[in-house]
């Protein structure tokens, strides 16, 4: 990593307050901007974020603003209202206020007097969203947008649901930390010491935990069309640098935009990457210079400059070379491929059928506990994130496997399953997972997919499977690159529970799969496209000087992903320690304590034993003048009919009670 401490512009930095157009909410934002600004005008970027500038994502700002802002930008990092130091309650995800305020806040910007007019955005994950959303209402001055690690589809490439079935892992977790989230206060050297109180008082008692609302909607309704760019991919009028990662969960918007964006628009990069900008060095690698990318982007869209960005291919993609199984690679092997179109005229389709002709029915009925080694739903680069070898989840699974491979097979893009099957139960799941097999056994994760049998007809509807009757049904695995190499096998891995990826239905059912009308179909792609192309490059990572952040080490740390087995229940517990940042001190003196697990257990016979918990421990202190503490619990379990969720929020200032919250809801199991 290359530090940069002088840039050809002094940059200045300033805390400023942005009005709404509701006149009495303002939002608050640090501004880093060429000191020259005031005569020389710049472009403006914009990072809009719920995580708290102050101090969540100070480390990460610290990278990239002042980088941007030495080459000539007003970089801008503004809290959303109701989180952080901005004023207001904090909303729903993406909801319509967060996005009118997005937009408020851009064309504030383009009328600044140290502003062109011209103005981008950029973000990962909810600022990649958002990025996405606002320039779907295409503000005037919004000409490009860098959306990193996001979704164009709420419903179905979220943390909610996957293939209509609800995600325990993160539609609890994710809701438990965002409720931890939306409990802290604003800092009282941004907003007053005779403010904060009263401004973290009224968040707190307007609070309600989004799980309530996420649960409500189990198939795809406006409520989640809201938000999802995919409905009208022509109201966006902006340039799209889309990034994502083959081990994001989020990487196949990145090629969705890219197939429904016009060609001029749009350009994507997927890397080797977890749930993080590309530039950070955090495993898998390699890191690129995306700071220097996204400047051409910027360059060439905000000040019209023709920077070659436009002449690289539609899409940059990492096809990583084949690989042990484990948790966590620094760097992972393979090359950088480029694609003129998407789909690629480089791909075709390989169907594999899953079985000969004549083979008999196969049943497929997993314990509960399959899917306990599918890793992190999020990886964030920690040494426990990615899946471990799958020869214990194969043995939970029933297999099909290729003949070992003559030659070296590349596959690029979103495989699919086409599976001819009967149910048991009315409400089934079925989940497919396509390993590389290796001579000794060992299993590698390559990609996978589920699918809610209720949804097969659509994610907007839910259509009982009538027992005793076979059905074709097919659905998209993840979009991934990678070569199989010769002596390996292809494996397809079926099952019909994958705990805590995908909540159970209420029965326990199983599935019957005709092989021989059942197939895996491959994007593979021909190495000899890449004949008479130029290499594909990007400069090594460069960043701002880092923030002078101590992070202080637990005195007794366990471990991040810890798996349990009470034998004589046949009960297995996962807890996991999400590991986000843990203690620090800032360089104001902040000192900011982090501590969350979340459990899910399940035994391996009743899907109605299904239960996950999230905790969340959180503390801020200034020396003696300040001091907030933040604890939460949420719990989300079930019955044959009903969800059932508990959440407790006790927020305390010097030690002292300021609101305790406890709420009890529940809701019919309609898809889920």
């Amino acid at each position: 990593m290359k530090y940069r401490t002088h840039f050809d512009r002094q940059v200045t930095v300033e805390d400023v307050w942005i009005p709404t157009r509701d006149g009495r909410t303002h939002l608050h934002a640090r501004i880093w901007r060429p000191a020259d600004a005031d005569t020389t005008p710049v472009p403006a970027l914009l990072e809009y974020l719920p995580y708290r500038k102050t101090d969540w994502t100070a480390p990460r700002d610290a990278q990239r603003h002042p980088w941007y802002a030495g080459h000539g930008y007003a970089s801008v990092r503004v809290d959303i209202r109701g989180h952080g130091d901005s004023e207001g309650i904090p909303g729903d995800e993406y909801d319509a206020q967060e996005l009118a305020d997005g937009v408020d806040v851009v064309n504030w910007l383009a009328a600044q007097p140290w502003c062109t007019g011209k103005v981008g955005m950029f973000g990962i994950s909810w600022g990649g969203f958002n990025a996405l959303q606002i320039a779907a209402l295409a503000p005037d001055p919004l000409k490009a947008i860098v959306t990193v690690c996001s979704t164009d589809d709420r419903y179905d490439n979220d943390v909610h649901f996957m293939g209509g079935a609800v995600l325990g892992v993160d539609m609890l977790a994710w809701a438990g930390t965002m409720l931890a989230f939306a409990s802290r206060p604003p800092d009282p050297t941004s907003v007053g010491r005779d403010r904060w109180l009263p401004m973290w008082r009224e968040r707190l008692e307007t609070l309600e935990p989004f799980l309530h609302t996420w649960l409500a909607h189990q198939r795809r309704d406006d409520y989640w069309k809201h938000g999802s760019v995919c409905e009208d991919y022509s109201a966006i009028d902006a340039a799209v640098l889309a990034v994502g990662g083959w081990n994001d969960p989020y990487r196949d918007t990145v090629l969705r935009l890219v197939e429904h964006l016009p060609e001029d628009r749009v350009r994507g990069i997927v890397g080797p990457w977890s749930h993080q900008y590309p530039d950070r060095g955090l495993p898998p690698g390699p890191a690129i210079g995306f700071l220097q990318e996204t400047l051409r982007w910027w360059d060439q869209h905000l000040k019209d400059e023709d920077t070659g960005i436009m002449r690289e291919p539609l899409l940059r993609a990492w096809l990583n070379d084949p690989v042990p199984p484990a948790t966590s690679y620094d760097v992972m092997p393979g090359r950088w491929v480029g694609e003129a179109d998407w789909p690629s005229a480089a791909t075709s389709w390989d169907e594999r059928p899953l079985g000969r002709n004549g083979a008999a029915p196969v049943l497929v009925r997993s314990p509960h506990h399959t899917g306990l080694d599918a890793g992190r739903f999020f990886p964030f680069g920690n040494a426990s994130d990615l899946p471990p070898d799958q020869r214990e989840e194969d043995g939970r699974s029933t297999l099909f496997d290729s003949e070992p491979l003559e030659a070296r097979v590349e596959i690029l893009g979103r495989p699919c399953v086409r599976i001819r099957l009967d149910s048991t139960t009315s409400r089934a799941h079925v989940i497919a997972r396509i390993c590389d097999v290796a001579p000794d056994g060992s299993s590698t994760l390559v990609t996978r997919g589920v699918l809610n049998l209720l949804s097969r007809h659509g994610r907007d509807r839910a259509v009982e499977w009538n027992p005793g009757t076979y059905e074709t049904v097919e659905f998209e695995l993840n979009g991934v690159g990678y070569a199989f190499p010769p002596g390996h096998r292809v494996r397809v891995a079926v099952s019909d529970t994958y705990w805590p990826w995908v909540w159970p239905h209420g029965e326990r059912g199983g599935l019957t799969v005709l092989p021989a009308e059942s197939a895996v179909l491959l994007p593979v792609r021909d190495p000899a496209s890449d004949e008479g192309r130029a290499p594909i490059r990007f400069e090594e990572p460069e960043q701002a000087v880092p923030l002078a952040v101590e992070h202080e080490e637990a005195a007794e740390p366990g471990p991040e992903r810890l798996v349990t087995h009470d034998v004589a229940k046949g009960e297995w517990t996962l807890q996991v320690d999400p590991n986000y940042g843990g203690s620090r001190l800032y360089p104001d003196g902040l000192r900011y304590d982090e501590s969350a697990r979340e459990t899910y257990r399940i035994r391996s016979d009743d899907p109605l034993s299904a239960r996950a918990v999230s905790e969340w421990a959180i503390r801020l202190r200034r020396g003696d003048d300040w001091d907030a503490e933040i604890i939460t619990r949420t719990e989300l379990r079930a019955t044959a009919t009903e969800f059932i969720m508990d959440s407790r929020l006790e927020a305390r200032a010097d030690g002292e009670t300021v609101v305790e919250r406890v709420w009890h809801r529940t809701t019919p199991r309609t898809s889920a």
